[in-house]
């Protein structure tokens, strides 16, 4: 498993305590500590003849690597709360994060249509994207069943059913999308400054 404090991998071998049952299921908690971080983790599980249920009480939220400050709040904020609820809410999560896309697609890289994916189609028809980028891109259109599910695209915003593992992907986009966009020309324009400095100071023009 990963851990959700510091995101680093280790073998699951999770501590059980029985708690209770009700109507629905056989209640246990289970809890860890983590061998790099020492921080501990703990699920709360319930178990019926229907199936599985598992929550992640602590940490409230799965860590994911921190964003750059070069990431716009117009931007981040969706994301970092799409992040918060993604245990609680997969679906909350996915529109939260639904919505930062056509927000980037629309505000970013200026194409806007009628719905998400024509916004999605026509990204990728720049061919703008690095070739791994545009296809995770892609990617969410299949994943998330946009011919089968229109609202998802139509009204990204909007709660509705998701695939498994599909909230995790939009997050892992954003990320690609954000370090793209934001991080990357940041990072170059940063670096050109101080050779322009450097270039300055020995008295020889600057690069453009």
């Amino acid at each position: 498993m990963k851990c959700p404090h510091c995101l680093i991998s280790f073998h699951e071998d999770e501590a059980v305590r029985n708690l209770t049952d009700d109507c629905d299921f056989f209640w246990t908690a289970q809890y860890q500590i983590c061998p790099a971080c020492k921080k501990i983790i703990v699920c709360l599980k319930g178990k019926s003849s229907f199936g599985v249920k598992k929550f992640l009480v602590y940490p409230k939220g799965i860590s994911r690597a921190p964003l750059s400050q070069d990431v716009p709040d117009d931007f981040s904020q969706d994301y970092k709360e799409a992040c918060l609820v993604i245990n609680d809410s997969p679906k909350a999560s996915a529109a939260l994060s639904r919505r930062c896309l056509q927000n980037i697609i629309r505000g970013v890289a200026g194409v806007k249509k009628s719905d998400l994916n024509k916004e999605i189609e026509e990204l990728l028809d720049t061919k703008s994207l690095p070739t791994r980028l545009a296809d995770s891109v892609d990617a969410i259109r299949v994943l998330g069943n946009f011919a089968a599910h229109p609202i998802k695209s139509t009204n990204t915003g909007e709660i509705v059913d998701v695939e498994p593992g599909e909230a995790e992907w939009l997050l892992d986009v954003l990320e690609g999308l954000f370090d793209f966009y934001f991080v990357q020309p940041a990072e170059l324009g940063r670096k050109r400054d101080q050779l322009n400095k450097k270039l300055a100071d020995a008295g020889k023009p600057p690069i453009k």
